[in-house]
This record gives structure tokens, C-alpha cells and sequence, in this order.
């Protein structure tokens, strides 16, 4: 009989005994699935409220697109953007984790309540990323990343990508380390998508005990992306990103089967739900 699965918890996050839930609330006009749709700062925190309701157990709220292709935002509008929902999220008592590879902006986010950083660059982007969260003290997703979203697939070149994400992500882990972030608050997330083809994303996900041998919880973010799109597609035509849900849900589940320590996920209901059936069927 297989040993149960040790899913690794973060200090000051909420720890229910099962694969939690990260609802996902982009402020921004050109995200690749709801670009547009929580522009407005309202409308972005009304929809954040939403997803609690349905069951998120944190809320990543990002100003600044990373779609392929994307180019960069100022730092200003990027603050324009987050501040006021992450303000109003986190007074509303929402768990919020602000997405942004910027030091200056993690800052003003964790000063407005924001409990964790989630930097899609794992620290590469801003050499002050790293000292500012470890003097925060605060959570820390670092995500396997290599270049920009403007050409970031000119660089999904691999001999073998799980040995090689698992492998470049040991890098940037003594990087974080090195600059005082405690290794307990730290989440690895392979960065489906981010200089990646479809295979390599199928890969990766098949083998997420390897991601999960680096010895830290890990963050699957899966939701909506192209490669399942591309497995759904009908007559060379892919499956529009609002039509994936029901894959998503899908790789929800088996992502809380295989260990993983959160979905992030732009629909919450239906992971939400998965995740506690596989909490369910896991204590048998």
C-alpha cells in the first residue's frame, strides 16, 4: 500500500489538510482568458468576493498581463492597478497573494495586506525581489521562468524539461535562501506555459513527484492555458480559453491526487469542489 502523500503546508496560509484553492483576479485589459472583465477596480473586487464565495481559499490579484507575447507595464499604472483591490480584498478578509515581478510593487502590496508574493520570474526579474521578501518574512511563490513574455517561447528548448525545470528551479531556491527567505515559506511552481510547448506542460505534469522532491509545496497554475486548448481542439481549431473549464477541473483533481499544494484557477466552483472530493477519497 502506497504511503499517503505529505502535503507541506505555509506558515501564516490558511491549512485545511487538502490542495487548496487560488482564485485567480487579473486587473488587467489583456489577459489571455478574462482581459478586460475586472479592469475596473469595483468590478475587480466585487469578482474577487465572488471567488471566495465559491470556495477560493486565497486570491492572486496581478496588474500586469504575462500571456505570451505581453509586453511591460510602468511601475506606476502597474500600482494603479493592484493597490486599491488588493486594499479592499484583504480588509474584506480575503487571503491575498499580489502576482508581480516587482520589488517596489510587492512591497506596497504586502503594506496594503497582501500575505504573499507570487513573482511568475522566480526572483530573476528584480535583484530586490528576493531581500525585500525575506525581510517581510512573508510567503513566497517562485515559479521556473527563463525569459520575458514578449519572446519567452524562443526559449522552450529542452533535452529533458523535467530534469531541467527541476534542476533550474534548484538554482533560484539557494538564490532565495542565500537572501533570508526561510525555506518554509517558499512554493515552487514549474510555470506551465512559461517557455514551454504543450509537451513539455504534459510532462511536467506527469511527473510532479519530481517538482515535489525539491522539498517544497507545490503551486500548479494550469487554468484556461493553451496546451489544453490545443488537446481539445476540433478540426485544427483551438478550444477558446472560456471552454476549458471542465479540463481545468480536470487537472485540478489530479493535481490534489498528486500532492500538489494549490490549484490557481481563474473559475473556482468547480475546482473548489474537486479538490474536496479528493480530500474526501483520500481519508477513505
Amino acid at each position: 500500500m502506497e504511503a499517503p502523500i505529505d502535503r507541506r503546508t505555509v506558515p501564516g496560509l490558511p491549512d485545511p489538510d487538502r490542495c487548496l484553492v487560488m482564485g485567480v483576479v487579473n486587473v488587467t485589459p489583456d489577459s489571455f482568458s478574462d482581459g478586460g472583465q475586472w479592469f475596473d477596480p469595483g468590478d475587480a473586487v466585487r469578482h474577487g468576493l465572488e471567488l471566495l464565495a465559491e470556495g477560493a481559499d486565497l486570491l492572486d490579484v496581478g496588474g500586469e498581463s504575462t500571456r505570451p507575447g505581453a509586453g511591460r507595464i510602468p511601475v506606476r499604472e502597474e500600482l494603479r492597478r493592484v493597490l486599491p483591490v488588493v486594499t479592499e480584498l484583504s480588509a474584506a478578509g480575503a487571503v491575498v497573494s499580489v502576482d508581480t515581478m516587482r520589488a517596489a510593487v510587492a512591497e506596497q502590496a504586502l503594506a496594503a495586506g497582501a500575505s504573499m508574493v507570487n513573482d511568475v520570474s522566480g526572483g530573476r526579474v528584480d535583484e530586490a525581489m528576493f531581500g525585500l521578501v525575506a525581510r517581510a518574512g512573508t510567503p513566497f511563490v517562485l515559479m521556473h521562468w527563463r525569459r520575458q513574455s514578449v519572446d519567452m517561447q524562443t526559449a522552450a528548448t529542452y533535452d529533458d524539461v523535467v530534469s531541467e525545470v527541476v534542476s533550474e528551479l534548484s538554482v533560484q531556491l539557494a538564490r532565495a535562501q542565500q537572501a533570508g527567505i526561510q525555506p518554509e515559506r517558499i512554493v515552487v511552481d514549474p510555470g506551465l506555459g512559461f517557455s514551454k510547448t504543450a509537451e513539455h506542460n504534459w510532462a511536467l505534469l506527469a511527473r510532479l513527484d519530481a517538482v515535489r522532491a525539491l522539498g517544497h509545496p507545490v503551486l500548479v497554475a494550469a487554468s484556461r492555458k493553451r496546451f489544453l486548448g490545443e488537446l481539445l481542439a476540433v478540426g485544427g481549431t483551438l478550444r477558446p480559453a472560456s471552454e476549458r473549464e471542465e479540463a481545468t477541473v480536470a487537472v485540478s483533481t489530479l493535481a490534489a491526487a498528486g500532492g500538489a499544494w494549490a490549484v490557481r484557477v481563474h473559475e473556482v466552483a468547480g475546482s473548489a469542489d474537486a479538490v474536496r472530493v479528493e480530500q474526501r477519497w483520500r481519508r477513505g
